[in-house]
C-alpha cells in the first residue's frame, strides 16, 4: 500500500513537470509562425504624396470710400464744395425772409397815405432790434426812396448782400453788436467796397484815412484795407462799439459814426437832448437824415418781396476761400495760368489797389473762388515763375503812378431808365462831378449802353 501511494505521487509530480516544458514551447511557435506571417506578407506599396493645391486667398476687401471726397480729384472737390456753399447761401438768404419776416398780401401800391403809414409802422415794429426803429414822415421818405423802382438801388443791393452780410453779420455776432447794423454799409456804400466819397471816405464802411489807420487798417500807395470787406467790417465793429460806450444809445452812436462825436456832443449842449430826434435840428444836415436812412435801409431790405423787389444776381462768387501769398505776386501771374479772369480777383481782393500783392516783408491773403483753390495750389510754382514777366514795370516808380491813375475809376455802362442823378447817388457822387470826367454838356441826354466814367472808384 505504501508503494503504491509513493508511485502515485511520482506520476503526479512527472505530469506537472511534462505540462510545464509544453506551454512554452507552445509559446515559442507561435511566435515562430507570426515572424513568419510577418516575412511572407507583401510590404505595403509606398504611399505617393500628391502636393495640395493651394487654397486661392481671399481678395482683399476694398476700402470704404471717403464721404468727402467720393473719390473725385482735389479740383472736382473744390467745385463740390462750392455747390455746397453757393446752395447754402441762398437758402440762408430765402429762409431769413421765410422765417423772420412776416409776410402779408397786402398791395402796397394801392394803399391811401394814413393806412400805408400804420403799415409801415406795424412792419418795423415787427423788426424787435435793440436799435429803436420808430417811424415819422421823415423816416417814410427814406423808406419810398428804397423801394422806388426807378432808382433799382435796392436790387442791386440785395444781390450784393448775399456776399457781404454773412462777412459783415459774423463780425457784429462775434463782437456782440446789433445785427441790424449791416444794414451801416447800405448807407454808407450803397455795399461798394471800392466806394470813394467826395471828402476822401472810402470802402463798404466809408473810413477816413486818420479813423482807418487809428483803428489798425493798413493804407499806403498798394494796399488800401479801407476796401477789405474783412478788415474794415472789424474795424467798423471796434469803432461802434467805442461809440456805443461813450452814449449808451444806438441812434446817437450811428449819428456820431457819421459825423463824428464832436458833432453829436455840440449838438446834445446846444439842444440840451439826450436822444437823436431831440437833437435833431442841431445836427448837420447829412447826419439828420442818416438815422432815418438807416431805419429806411433796413426796412427796404427786410420788406423788399412786399413791394416786388427781386434781388439782382450776384456779382461776386459766393463761395471763396483764401490763400496765404508770402512773395511779391501780380494777379496776371495768376490769371494768365488758371482760368481765373483779373477782373474776379480785383472784385474779391479790392485792397490791391494796382493788382499787386506787396507781400515782401510780411504776408497777405488772396481770396480766390473755390473752384479755384485747388487749381491755384498745383500751379503755383508755374505762378510765381512769371514774376518778372508782370513785375517788372512797377520796378519804375513812374510806372506805378502811371497804373496808380488808370485803375483809381471805374466805367458804368447806361442803362434803360437810368439819369444821371440816380447814377450820381448810387456811386456816391455829384451830377456835375459825372458832367466833368465825361465831358457832358447836358445832364438830361444819355443814351443807352453809352459808358460813363466815374472817378476814385
Amino acid at each position: 500500500m505504501k508503494k503504491l501511494l509513493t508511485l502515485a505521487l511520482l506520476l503526479s509530480v512527472v505530469a506537472s513537470a511534462s505540462a510545464l516544458d509544453r506551454r512554452p514551447r507552445k509559446k515559442r511557435r507561435d511566435r515562430r509562425k507570426e515572424q513568419t506571417e510577418q516575412v511572407a506578407a507583401p510590404a505595403p506599396a509606398p504611399v505617393t504624396e500628391v502636393p495640395a493645391t493651394p487654397e486661392p486667398e481671399p481678395e482683399p476687401e476694398p476700402e470704404p470710400v471717403n464721404d468727402l471726397t467720393l473719390g473725385l480729384t482735389a479740383v472736382q472737390a473744390d467745385s463740390l464744395v462750392a455747390v455746397w456753399r453757393e446752395r447754402q447761401q441762398a437758402e440762408a438768404f430765402t429762409e431769413f425772409f421765410d422765417c423772420f419776416v412776416r409776410e402779408d398780401s397786402t398791395a402796397t401800391a394801392e394803399i391811401p397815405d394814413p393806412v400805408l403809414d400804420t403799415l409801415y409802422a406795424e412792419r418795423l415794429r415787427a423788426l424787435v432790434s435793440p436799435i429803436p426803429l420808430p417811424y415819422n414822415y421823415i423816416v417814410k421818405g427814406y423808406i419810398n426812396r428804397y423801394i422806388n423802382p426807378r432808382y433799382g438801388t435796392i436790387n442791386r443791393i440785395l444781390g450784393l448782400s448775399q456776399y457781404y452780410f454773412p462777412i459783415i453779420e459774423d463780425a457784429l455776432l462775434r463782437e456782440e453788436l446789433p445785427i441790424e447794423l449791416r444794414a451801416l454799409p447800405i448807407i454808407e456804400s450803397a455795399l461798394q467796397p471800392t466806394a470813394v466819397s467826395p471828402v476822401g471816405a472810402v470802402g463798404l464802411w466809408q473810413f477816413m484815412p486818420s479813423t482807418g489807420k487809428s483803428y489798425g487798417l493798413e493804407i499806403n500807395s498798394l494796399v488800401d484795407e479801407r476796401r477789405d470787406p474783412v478788415r474794415a467790417t472789424e474795424a467798423a465793429c471796434r469803432y461802434l462799439k467805442d461809440l456805443y460806450a461813450i452814449y449808451n444809445d444806438w441812434t446817437l452812436a450811428i449819428a456820431a459814426y457819421n459825423c463824428g462825436p464832436g458833432n453829436v456832443n455840440k449838438a446834445i449842449a446846444r439842444s440840451g437832448g439826450k436822444t437823436f430826434w431831440e437833437i435833431y435840428d442841431y445836427l448837420p444836415r447829412e447826419t439828420r437824415g442818416y438815422v432815418p436812412a438807416f431805419i429806411g435801409a433796413s426796412y427796404a431790405y427786410a420788406y423788399h418781396r412786399q413791394h416786388g423787389i427781386d434781388p439782382e444776381p450776384a456779382p461776386v462768387p459766393l463761395s471763396v476761400d483764401t490763400v496765404r501769398i508770402d512773395h511779391l505776386m501780380h494777379f496776371q501771374q495768376i490769371a494768365s495760368t488758371i482760368d481765373l479772369p483779373v477782373e474776379t480777383l480785383r472784385l474779391l481782393n479790392p485792397q490791391y489797389k494796382l493788382d499787386i500783392v506787396p507781400a515782401t516783408t510780411k504776408a497777405y491773403t488772396l481770396v480766390l473762388p473755390q473752384r479755384n483753390v485747388s487749381q491755384y495750389i498745383a500751379h503755383e510754382a508755374e505762378i510765381r515763375g512769371k514774376d518778372s514777366l508782370y513785375l517788372k514795370e512797377y520796378i519804375n516808380p513812374a510806372n506805378i503812378e502811371k497804373k496808380r491813375q488808370q485803375q483809381s475809376g471805374t466805367v458804368y455802362v447806361v442803362k434803360r431808365g437810368d439819369t444821371l442823378g440816380a447814377i450820381a447817388r448810387r456811386y456816391h457822387v455829384t451830377v456835375s462831378q459825372l458832367m466833368r470826367w465825361n465831358k457832358l454838356k447836358s445832364a438830361h441826354k444819355l443814351r443807352i449802353g453809352q459808358r460813363l466814367r466815374i472817378e476814385g472808384r
